[in-house]
């Protein structure tokens, strides 16, 4: 207890009421801090040691000087005190429960015996010096494990007054009563102290409120990135989606990107990149984590070199570049208008020690920039704008011996750079190299690196051949202005007859892949070392080697030798191919085993449709692939690829699912056996010339009809020929004028017979007379006007919420109608759903029971998103909800058989997004019944 405390009267004037005001400031930590440190009998000797120095200070009069002296020299102890104090706080609480209770009890039977609050501190303060002052210092962790510990074990610490330490002897008294006194004490002291000090205690109380909510809540003070593992990804449980629409799955990868090896330890774990997400996938486990958060198609991407790093970029408006944490999945860091004047970002590199970024963009006038992302600064360190003429560079890296050091190449030129942190400055230096520098054809440059151990730059071209720059460094005494590196090319060496594509190095080795799928090991003099020709791959796009270095050769090991005179065993790390084609292998040095992980589709993917009673999904693309998937487990289960030249427009299920219909675009239409893909009809059906857009089965499976871009409609029937049922022709008909947007087949309800009816931008809606037509004859029901000014974009059966049967029509004006079945007058007219674009497709979600009859929902995709609408329409904004699927547009969709998943087809991203539907979460949900329905 200070002196001012004791006798303030002896504190006069000016200073003596500064004093008085930081002598009464309360601290929160205060008594928290006392009652944990009073844990021997020692403590309490020394104070009393202390009371009695203190007693014969109070009759000496202290100077002003003398204070301020003492003030400081109590703050610096008093921080030691706390230091430590603190760490002893930490370290206890890391005990179990049940320890923290024992010892508490027996602290508390300490302070009941001593009837003294001393910290420990107070031996060491001498004179009238402040410690209230100073213990408000303390870290606001340390008050928060304290609160912790006080409110877990119930033992508060809190009811003991600052004033109970003016007792001078360790006289004994009963708990009871010691706590009667302390609650006196406490209310009048803090009724003063929040008086005078309420401003200064404003914030620290809120903190308080904020660490009790946190510590109620069980959150962590410790950040997860900083205290994570890189085991945690997959071992965390998934939380229940909280969207209307979820991602689950993405099945396809672009293949003009790179994939990287992330993880080999105890799970095989890749980085690719699908539409605007990326994706971290354990192969073994089977498990995707989405990386979400552009709204663009990822453009490029990079990893550090400890693969904890992740950095994604994006190619549009208001494009991003994100910082993840491989670790937890986190974003760390966001870099907006990267690229204000251009398109978003061309290439990306990221330094060894991953503490800068660099970005080349996509501009007319590209500019180089880096950033020092881990300072999380919006702003680049330095920026370089380059020239038109060195083309369009698309390829970056930085030196790993030097983080200052970066090389990019376009198809005719390389570029050097050299960074110059202290002067903001970034140096380039770009030589012209034509045929007549080495006389020879040099070829259009693939991919360029910095050599292992010399001052060299290697680009690859597509030639076979290495162009080998030297790196003229100025010496260190050359001015400012003549003190920058340049490059100069010294060599062309024609390594193979093959254009390289994938030029990259690995401990000692320069590794090189070709068109021909070929995967070389250069040596630093450029001598072949080893190849893996005999592996049957497409033109390699990605190498990625495994940061795990290469166990060492044993007994039982299977090393190749390599190629050199000494044939030593050629021992190098485990590696990921990517080939041009969308396949993607493992190959396993040690033994040379090639696995395939998995075979996507290289073109768009515009066909896709679910199985009418089972999780299967069939997936066509442009490059003649249909797959199937078991959507439910994630599991391939066959697929067929067609000859060249065929590529899959559409497909559809049967009502049945025996039967799965496709149409190609170059007009071919094929009735394939469900579950092996084979052909159900001996020959194909060849009865248009343009693409088949759209094919659709009667709910009987009697009829097939198909639409092309010709405008046409053509419709195939099942009939029984030789005691055989077989697909036959009927008859095609151009019943349109433009393209057809629906083709539907629909029930009659009188007499169980199907109708089939067309839309067409043309703003026809045509119903055609199945019964009377006959052979190469399609007979027209009927033809009605749907729109006047905007024109009908899809179609779909509106499910019976009414005695009245409808069709619903969406327009390209953001409506969507209510047509009579059977008059086809339009007997409503709303605003649909206005995400940016007019809907494109739309279908209704199956129900699972008769419970769920009258309480519908609409799926819909438009441009680019794809969404959910609360039946029935009525023009409610607030019964919708969207995401963004595909940005750069999506193909087509289809919905599970049990209407718990809807699926989106990116077309040229080459993928298909599952997407988990969760209905309680669909907005508008409070006009739902309270059961708040949840397909999960």
């Amino acid at each position: 207890m200070s002196d001012a405390e004791e006798a303030p009267g002896e504190a006069t004037g000016e200073n003596g009421e500064t004093e008085m005001k930081e002598e009464e400031e309360p601290n929160p930590n205060y008594k928290e801090v006392e009652n944990l440190q009073q844990e021997s009998k020692d403590d309490t000797l020394a104070w009393r040691e202390s009371q009695e120095e203190e007693r014969k200070m109070e009759k000496e009069e202290e100077g002003k000087e003398d204070k301020k002296i003492v003030m400081e020299e109590t703050e610096e102890v008093a921080g030691e005190a706390q230091e430590k104090e603190a760490s002893g706080i930490q370290e206890e609480t890391t005990v179990e429960p049940q320890e923290v209770t024992e010892s508490m009890i027996h602290l508390e039977t300490q302070i009941t015996d001593s009837q003294s609050i001393t910290s420990g501190i107070f031996p060491k303060t001498r004179r009238g010096s402040k410690s209230k002052p100073s213990l408000q210092l303390e870290d606001a962790e340390t008050d928060e494990l304290l609160r912790g510990l006080s409110t877990q074990l119930e033992f508060d610490l809190d009811q003991i007054s600052p004033e109970e330490q003016q007792i001078s002897s360790p006289e004994r008294q009963p708990s009871g009563e010691l706590e009667e006194k302390t609650d006196g004490m406490l209310q009048d002291e803090l009724g003063r102290e929040r008086r005078d000090l309420e401003p200064e205690n404003r914030d620290e109380g809120q903190e308080s409120r904020v660490s009790n909510i946190q510590s109620e809540a069980g959150i962590s003070r410790e950040s997860l990135v900083s205290s994570t593992t890189e085991d945690i990804l997959f071992e965390r449980d998934e939380s229940a989606p909280v969207y209307p629409l979820t991602m689950t799955w993405s099945f396809g990868w672009n293949s003009s990107l790179p994939v990287y090896y992330i993880r080999e330890e105890k799970q095989r774990v890749l980085l690719y990149v699908c539409a605007h997400t990326a994706i971290i996938y354990n192969v073994l486990r089977n498990n995707q984590h989405h990386l979400q958060g552009h709204a663009n198609i990822i453009s490029c991407l990079c990893v550090s070199e400890d693969r904890r790093w992740i950095a994604t970029a994006d190619k549009g408006p208001d494009c991003l570049v994100i910082i993840w944490d491989s670790f937890t999945g986190i974003p760390v860091h966001t870099i907006f208008d990267s690229c204000p004047e251009g398109n978003g970002i061309r290439a990306m590199a990221m330094t060894h020690d991953a503490k800068y970024l660099a970005t080349i963009s996509d501009a007319e006038v590209q500019k180089v920039c880096i950033w020092k992302w881990t300072l999380a600064v919006e702003t680049p360190a330095c920026t370089l704008e380059l020239p038109k003429e060195y083309g369009v560079q698309n390829y970056l890296t930085f030196n790993p011996a030097n983080n200052k050091e970066l090389v990019s190449n376009s198809k005719t030129q390389a570029i050097y750079y050299a960074w110059y942190e202290e002067r903001d400055t970034l140096a380039h230096s770009a030589p012209l190299l034509t045929e007549k520098t080495f006389n020879k054809l040099v070829g259009k440059f693939s991919q360029s690196i910095f050599h292992l151990n010399l001052t060299q730059i290697l680009s690859a071209t597509m030639e076979g051949k290495l162009v080998v720059w030297d790196i003229h460094r100025p010496p260190s005494s050359a001015s400012t202005f003549l003190g920058f590196p340049y490059i100069k090319p010294c060599k062309l060496v024609h390594l193979q007859k093959e254009g390289i594509t994938v030029l990259t190095t690995i401990d000692s080795y320069i590794v090189t892949g070709d068109i021909k799928g070929n995967i070389k090991f250069y040596d630093h003099t450029l001598s072949i070392v080893n190849w893996y020709s005999h592996l049957k791959l497409g033109a390699i796009r990605t190498l990625s080697f495994s940061k795990t270095p290469a166990t060492p050769p044993t007994e039982k090991s299977n090393y190749p030798p390599d190629c050199t005179l000494k044939g030593d065993l050629f021992v190098v790390r485990n590696f990921i191919i990517g080939t041009s084609d969308a396949a993607v292998y493992h190959l396993t040095t040690d033994g040379t085993k090639l696995e395939k992980l998995f075979v996507e589709p290289k073109d768009a993917i515009c066909a896709i449709s679910c199985h009418p009673y089972q999780p299967l999904i069939a997936i066509g693309s442009i490059c003649g692939m249909i797959k199937v998937w078991n959507y439910e487990n994630k599991q391939y289960l066959f697929s067929r690829v067609f000859e060249k030249g065929l590529g899959v427009q559409s497909l559809t299920y049967n009502p049945e699912g025996a039967l799965l219909g496709a149409g190609f675009t170059e007009g071919t239409v094929y009735i394939l056996d469900a579950m092996s893909l084979e052909n159900e009809s001996p020959e194909p059906f060849k009865y248009s010339r343009t693409s088949v857009t759209h094919i659709s089965f009667s709910h009987d499976s009697q009829y097939m009809a198909t639409a092309d871009r010709s405008f046409t409609v053509a419709v195939y029937m099942l009939v029984v020929r030789n005691g055989q049922r077989v697909w036959e022709y009927l008859a095609r008909l151009r019943s349109h004028r433009k393209s057809i947007r629906s083709l539907l087949f629909g029930v009659y309800l009188d007499s169980n017979e199907p109708r089939l009816l067309s839309l067409g931008t043309d703003r026809l809606l045509i119903e055609y007379d199945l019964l009377r037509s006959y052979k190469d004859c399609l007979e027209v029901l009927d033809i009605h006007r749907t729109d006047q000014g905007c024109y009908p974009t899809c179609m779909v059966w509106y499910p019976p919420l009414t005695r009245e049967l409808f069709l619903l029509i969406c327009n390209s004006g953001y409506k969507v109608k209510l047509f009579n079945s059977t008059t086809k007058m339009c007997r409503k007219t709303l605003m649909g759903p206005a995400y940016g674009s007019p809907i494109e497709q739309t279908q209704v979600l199956p129900v699972r029971s008769m419970a769920e009859l009258q309480k519908r929902y609409l799926v819909f995709i438009n441009r680019d998103k794809v969404g959910l609408q609360i039946l029935p329409v009525d023009g409610n904004p607030h019964k919708t909800s969207a995401i963004v699927c595909h940005p750069n547009g999506v193909a087509g969709m289809a919905i599970s058989y049990d209407g718990r998943y809807a699926f989106t087809a990116g077309g040229h991203d080459r993928s298909v997004v599952q997407w988990k539907i969760t209905l309680r979460y669909t907005t508008g949900a409070p006009l739902l019944s309270p059961s708040n329905i949840s397909r999960s």
